[in-house]
């Protein structure tokens, strides 16, 4: 019987199951940060990725303790399936969204870019490829190349064999090799690229972004129908150039641009009137910007004035 469930406890009943509490609470605090990035991972929503912390803690204070080999695998087993469902639910809803759909930006500590493996698995542009994948290979993929997790912890967690979890691993690694960045970009191509943008934010010269844009660029912005935003992708440096001439940026309103850490790599976090206006992101592929990420959904911007900290 659960504690919420059992009855009055004597001496005895209720110090052990104090003491269970105990254990469960010590170890969820421990594997806290590695809980919500699996949920973040699969889900690009820090809000709902902290929803599915609640709804695994409500499950694991339930749990025989006793019967637990090893916490941090049954915790991870346990945020992968809450994460699992609400992804299928979010799947409806965002069919309906306005406009293109970006991931939620976090405001990061620096190290994390540091793990290069880790800083990729939460970037913008990788979380938009996850997002081409169906919720089980979503989950399949992050715990196999991200975490790093046997294929008989992932059976457990997603409710298929080992043997179904390898094929599922291989067409997800199949779909995201088609579609992950190509190419790598240094700290510094990425600060110049950001550096350029900035620029174009803060005075309207276009010329110095225009050295750094690739041909093919892609720009999309997220207002959620809150805020003006794009309504579709806007493709090719012909195309962004007169997009952001026209006026992608407020120039009614006081602006700053600040360059900070967002999802493990560089970006900019844009104030209009002192207020948070929205926030840069970039995929920077061999020295120049393929893809232009802009959020300005209100409600996706809780997380980008205090660090949020992700682990593996």
């Amino acid at each position: 019987m659960s504690e919420r469930s059992a009855g009055p406890a004597g001496p005895l009943d209720r110090a052990g199951r104090v003491g269970s509490v105990d254990r469960a609470t010590e170890a969820f605090v421990t594997h806290r940060n590695l809980l919500f990035t699996v949920a973040y991972e699969m889900l690009g929503s820090a809000a709902d990725a902290e929803d599915v912390l609640q709804e695994t803690w409500l499950r694991w204070v339930d749990v025989d303790l006793g019967a637990v080999r090893e916490e941090r695998a049954y915790l991870v087993r346990i945020v992968t399936r809450q994460a699992l469902d609400r992804l299928r639910a979010l799947g409806r809803r965002r069919e309906s969204y306005v406009g293109p759909w970006l991931p939620e930006p976090l405001l990061t500590a620096p190290d994390v870019a540091e793990d290069v493996e880790l800083a990729e698995s939460v970037s913008m542009a990788m979380l938009l490829v996850l997002e081409t994948l169906r919720p089980t290979e979503r989950a399949v993929f992050v715990l196999r190349e991200v975490f790093d997790l046997d294929y008989d912890e992932i059976a457990e967690a997603v409710g298929k064999s080992p043997a179904a979890v390898r094929q599922i691993a291989y067409r997800a690694r199949a779909h995201v090799a088609a579609r992950r960045p190509r190419g790598t970009a240094s700290a510094a191509e990425t600060r110049a690229a950001l550096q350029a943008f900035q620029r174009a934010v803060e005075t309207g010269a276009l010329q110095s972004l225009l050295d750094v844009l690739a041909p093919d660029v892609v720009a999309l912005s997220d207002g959620g129908g809150v805020r003006h935003a794009l309504l579709r992708p806007v493709v090719g440096i012909g195309n962004v150039a007169r997009l952001l001439a026209a006026g992608w940026w407020r120039r009614d309103a006081e602006r700053s641009v600040e360059l900070v850490q967002i999802n493990g790599g560089r970006g900019l976090l844009v104030r209009v009137d002192g207020e948070i206006d929205g926030v840069v992101a970039v995929r920077v592929e061999n020295g120049y910007v393929a893809g232009a990420y802009h959020v300005r959904n209100p409600e996706k911007l809780s997380r980008v004035e205090r660090e949020t900290a992700v682990t593996r």
